[in-house]
């Protein structure tokens, strides 16, 4: 049992873990390309991957999990503080010390017969401030291999870290995969995860949603900073000024796609550069504005849907050096799913390793079957994305999923009604969520699965942190999914996305006007630029823009539900901008 490092505090907690688990082997990972080889050619010797054509997709490989086993567990998902204030009442909450009880016995021997990784990884860049050293401990060749794509594994992270105490303790165990006893537990307090029972990358990639957003919300609130479930961008026109954005989408909106966005031909000369595409921190910097970093080093995205039409940047990503998980695999050993470039196959596996043809009555792709993919694969890789200060942020945009109501786009008023615009942010549920399809479900700045504390507190936290920032970005919000009467989208969206996102940098330049609604600034339609778009113009504009005061005023009283749960924690100034909102309407 060698390691790679000297610090004492990593090393008598790994041999804590080892007396308990009970491996018969103990592997420390170095993230080294020969230690990557040899893991990969391990995994296909045990069946846990299949090596694919090497032709069509260069170093990469295909994973199937298991069928109870495809997606995050909210029901399982645990936020295990002192009180169950802390926790709030949109989380589950069980007290630490029970839990610990708990996971001790599952995870007692269950490493019997198995070999214990040890995965040190860095969240963020090295030597940036926000940058977060990890340490997970699994028994998954799975999680090692994605591990090494989604962050900085390796020596970075014991560099980073010296003597210090201050790392995520993760422990992860698969167990026998039994959904009775899968739990995924988050132990704020003592910066710690453990999570048992399950392969699916959003349960066991500890560093994703577990440390970068609910163990980052928490440390977020505790050192000042926000952990934030946003894509971040930046915009670079053609005289060479860049701006940077934030944004927050709910799943099933083009999160990936606006993160990676080409600009239309009328765009000759500006750039995309994507920042990241899931995760930001952010803090205010000592020059008065919010500054972020992306802590992760790769993608986990979502395949079903993406192609060369809705994000040739994410296709290019994944040509090489990718690991595919629940897609289906066609005889010639390459990958394919619903929505794919190529036409359906003859005949394929599907996700579940059964035959499949085009008459089959299921789906040929898990609808949440992932790829993981380097970021360092992007062709629209932003420069800045190493930069230990990260990026200034100009902008924040909310969006969501609504089939009316929302229009295109609108600008807060202020810091305060922003937060009032990300707090009450609703998504019509898609078949991805559980529940009735169309349905508003309310999700919070995106981030209602995520936050590792309570939403009340959250809210009071972005609204207290706009002290310590001299120069706001300004908060806008959008809706891509607007329908017309026929119930057909009303705006194009993909690239032509690039022609709100321009007013927006715009708005936070202050070099364009605006008319004031009772939701917020929106661009009149000589403020929006049309040029070169083809069956769309001005009166197409206006009704996708159009206000409906009686659906507003429906509105406002559904947003009541989620602050009806929060009452008792809900800032006063959330219900001051409800109240104003109601005036105006």
């Amino acid at each position: 049992m060698s390691s790679h490092t000297t610090n004492l505090n990593v090393l008598s907690w790994v041999q804590e873990q080892v007396r308990l688990c009970q491996p018969d082997r103990v592997v420390w990972c170095d993230g080294s390309d020969q230690e990557a080889e040899r893991l990969y050619q391990q995994a296909v010797n045990e069946g846990i991957l299949l090596r694919l054509n090497p032709e069509k997709h260069p170093r990469s490989y295909y994973h199937r999990s298991n069928p109870n086993d495809v997606a995050r567990v909210e029901q399982m998902t645990y936020i295990c503080t002192s009180t169950e204030e802390e926790a709030g009442p949109t989380n589950n909450w069980c007290e630490p010390r029970s839990m610990y009880r708990r996971l001790e016995g599952l995870t007692r021997g269950a490493m019997k017969g198995r070999t214990m990784y040890v995965v040190p990884y860095l969240m963020g860049p090295p030597g940036s401030p926000l940058a977060k050293v990890g340490v997970e401990l699994t028994d998954s060749l799975y999680v090692v291999l994605n591990m090494r794509i989604m962050t900085r594994m390796g020596d970075a992270a014991w560099q980073q870290l010296g003597d210090s105490d201050d790392f995520n303790r993760g422990l992860h165990c698969l167990l026998d995969q039994n959904p009775e006893r899968r739990l995924i537990c988050h132990f704020p307090q003592d910066n710690a995860i453990i999570s048992v029972g399950s392969g699916y990358g959003g349960n066991v990639l500890l560093g994703k949603k577990c440390l970068a957003l609910r163990i980052g919300s928490y440390l977020g609130r505790r050192e000042g900073w926000l952990a934030e479930h946003m894509l971040i961008l930046g915009v670079e026109s053609p005289t060479g000024e860049k701006t940077f954005v934030a944004a927050a989408f709910p799943s099933a909106c083009g999160k990936t796609n606006f993160a990676m966005l080409v600009p239309p031909t009328a765009y000759k000369g500006w750039k995309i550069w994507t920042v990241g595409d899931d995760i930001a921190w952010m803090y205010p910097g000592a020059d008065g504005r919010l500054w972020a970093i992306n802590p992760e080093a790769g993608y986990f995205g979502v395949a079903p849907g993406t192609n060369g039409a809705t994000n040739p940047n994410a296709m290019a990503t994944i040509a090489r050096d990718t690991i595919f998980t629940n897609v289906a695999l066609k005889p010639d050993g390459t990958v394919w799913w619903e929505g794919h470039d190529d036409p359906p196959p003859s005949e394929c596996l599907d996700w579940q390793g059964r035959p499949w043809t085009p008459a089959s009555k299921e789906k040929a792709a898990h609808p949440n079957s992932r790829f993981t993919a380097p970021m360092a694969n992007n062709p629209s890789l932003a420069r800045e994305v190493n930069d230990p200060a990260g990026v200034p942020i100009s902008a924040i945009i909310f969006g969501g999923r609504r089939a009316s109501t929302l229009p295109l786009v609108c600008e807060a008023f202020n810091w305060v009604h922003g937060v009032y615009m990300g707090a009450t942010m609703g998504s019509e549920t898609t078949a991805a969520a559980s529940g009735a399809v169309g349905q508003v479900r309310r999700d919070p700045m995106a981030m209602l699965p995520f936050c590792g504390y309570n939403m009340g507190w959250y809210f009071r936290h972005w609204l207290n942190l706009r002290k310590k920032i001299k120069l706001p970005p300004r908060i806008f919000q959008v809706n891509w999914f607007r329908k017309g009467n026929d119930g057909r989208f009303l705006w194009p969206g993909f690239g032509e996305n690039m022609r709100v996102l321009k007013w927006v940098i715009d708005r936070a330049n202050g070099s364009v006007g605006a008319w004031e609604t009772p939701l917020g600034w929106v661009p009149r339609t000589q403020d929006f630029d049309l040029d070169g778009m083809e069956n769309f113009d001005s009166s197409d504009f206006e009704n996708l823009q159009n206000i409906n005061l009686e659906e507003w005023r429906r509105e406002v009283l559904s947003q009541d539900e989620l602050f009806m749960r929060l009452y008792s924690f809900l800032p006063k100034e959330m219900i001051f901008q409800r109240e104003l909102l109601v005036a105006r309407l």
